[in-house]
């Protein structure tokens, strides 16, 4: 297993593991699991699911990733970015349709990592994840409006799309309480400014401990503040298996595929960013296919004990780095005291105040949202990049993020396809017209029988059609095509090329190359090309093809 390619990072790290560095880890993994337990039940809550599924998806899927992934610090576990995706799925193909999901993503994710897909991840742009996660941040945003000032929908009114939830937030805005207002003000306050005077418990921890102490002891705030307990069941024990009692069909299949993309992109994504930050800090370098599989097997994990999609969490990550965790055991501590909390604690979940939660993840929303990144694209950045960014983050909002992610991803192929295509040219040379450019040193002397063209750029079946473009004169004897700017060749221009060399051959022309790169030349090769026109007539060197093109116009 020595060079296996999918090699954990714990096998690695456990070979010169000191008891100095278990007692760091184990000190990390306690606080990182007290960020966690807050967190987890919010983004439950914000997913459409059951708060303790929150902790279960950081028990199972954290354990599962620390254990088998590429980076020797990476915290897994719910994170906001699935939280629309989750919710929507919830919604309309019910827990069923959540799980198939699920396990269908983690089987992408696990496929991606064992054919090396992990390097692949780089070429989604910046553009389309700063849109898509200022969209994310903005749908959790607009969902929390409801429970942080304890507005009371009408029966049966579900909203799940964005417009909807603020079409039912004015169309219920009277049923305004001014108690749940305080309380998730209070606990804002202190998700706010905490942090700023101490940095050692986490500020979520003490706001969700202050609120339910305002709402237990103070009567006026029992009143008009509904708590965790009132709206969801928290169970007690361990998490039963889940699959078992699932239907699987195709219909339910083909139905959440699309979704199943989502999660998988979405995972593969956050967590090697997640694992890019980490590297930085701790001057390490982790494993992305490695991290794939783990990825995989912990959202099949996480699943299969009544958790939800989960990846690589970049704050608690961090907050592991700076509190001494340097090993995957400090991500399977923190796993195993959300286990003790949840077996002994967890029915006090019932206590916390929905104001409170939805503070928590107004502040995750804003932190995530990371506008400043937003706003200086807008400043900085080509009006085709911003409008590439500004139509995701608006679909991520109004319409659903597999969307999103899909429209984007092919605006920006295209305009992509359009910047490469601006940069080819198949130009011809031209003549000098008087004795002064005659003697310029920068000029050759070309036979009246030859011409010269110049293609620059990477030949694809975006310009294809500017080979054809080329012209050849009645007295043409030799055309030279000029290659050392092209790096690279794909077969639709490599087809254009020989409809050129059947076009000269008809009316006896011959074909000289000059200076072909390696890639385009072994296109050339690989389909008989070099053969046809004859290996002779490819030169290194312009003054090499002009003298051969010379011999020929004679």
């Amino acid at each position: 297993m020595k060079n296996f390619y999918l090699k954990p990072k714990l096998f690695s790290v456990l070979k010169n593991y000191s008891s100095g560095q278990f007692v760091k880890d184990l000190v990390a993994g306690v606080i990182v699991a007290i960020i966690a337990l807050p967190l987890s039940i919010a983004l439950a809550i914000a997913s459409g699911v059951e708060p303790a599924c929150g902790v279960y998806t950081a028990i199972f899927a954290g354990f599962l990733v620390s254990f088998f992934g590429g980076s020797r610090v990476q915290i897994a576990g719910p994170t906001a970015a699935f939280a629309t995706v989750v919710a929507g799925i919830v919604a309309t193909q019910g827990m069923d349709g959540l799980v198939i999901a699920t396990v269908l993503a983690g089987i992408f994710l696990i496929l991606m990592g064992v054919f090396k897909f992990g390097a692949l991840i780089k070429y989604i742009p910046f553009t389309i994840t700063t849109g898509f996660t200022a969209g994310i941040a903005v749908t959790i945003l607009l969902g929390q409006i409801k429970d942080f000032f304890g507005i009371s929908y009408g029966e049966g009114v579900k909203p799940i799309e964005a417009i909807e939830k603020i079409e039912a937030n004015i169309e219920f805005a009277s049923t305004f309480s001014i108690q749940a207002f305080i309380i998730g003000a209070i606990c804002l306050a202190i998700l706010i400014i905490y942090p700023k005077f101490e940095k050692r418990v986490p500020p979520s921890l003490i706001a969700v401990i202050v609120g339910a102490l305002l709402v237990e002891f103070i009567p006026w705030f029992s009143e008009g503040v509904k708590t965790v307990g009132e709206l969801y069941t928290i169970p007690e024990g361990l998490p039963k298996f889940t699959l078992g009692g699932i239907s699987i069909n195709m219909d339910k299949i083909s139905a959440v595929l699309p979704d199943a993309f989502t999660i998988a992109i979405l995972a593969a994504i956050e967590s090697l960013l997640s694992c890019v930050v980490a590297d930085s800090m701790v001057n390490s370098r982790h494993n992305s296919n490695a991290e794939l599989v783990a990825q995989g097997i912990g959202n099949i994990g996480s699943v299969m004990f009544g958790g939800f999609p989960a990846t690589g969490a970049i704050a608690r990550t961090a907050a592991n780095v700076k509190n001494g965790g340097r090993t995957p055991i400090a991500g399977m501590v923190h796993s195993v005291v959300l286990l003790l909390v949840l077996l002994f604690l967890m029915p006090m979940a019932k206590l916390i105040p929905m104001p409170a939660i939805a503070a928590i993840l107004i502040m995750v929303a804003y932190n995530m949202s990371e506008w400043r990144k937003f706003v200086r694209v807008i400043k900085s950045s080509p009006k085709s990049d911003i409008a590439v960014m500004v139509i995701t983050f608006g679909l991520t909002v109004v319409k659903d993020l597999v969307v999103a992610i899909a429209v984007g991803l092919v605006l920006a192929l295209l305009l992509f396809l359009k910047r490469m295509s601006d940069e080819s040219s198949v130009n011809s040379w031209e003549y000098a017209d008087s004795e002064s450019d005659a003697d310029s040193l920068d000029l050759r002397v070309v036979p009246k029988a030859v011409r010269v063209y110049e293609i620059s750029g990477p030949m694809f079946f975006g310009v294809a059609d500017k080979i054809l473009e080329i012209t050849l004169k009645d007295y043409t004897k030799c055309l030279v095509l000029r290659m050392r700017s092209v790096n690279a060749l794909d077969a639709t221009a490599m087809n254009s090329l020989e409809v050129l060399y059947k076009k000269c051959k008809n009316k006896g022309v011959q074909l000289v190359f000059s200076h072909v790169n390696a890639q385009p030349l072994k296109v050339m090769k690989k389909c008989g090309f070099v053969d046809m026109v004859g290996e002779e007539r490819f030169c290194n060197h312009i003054d090499d093809a002009l003298a051969l093109a010379s011999e020929i116009a004679q």
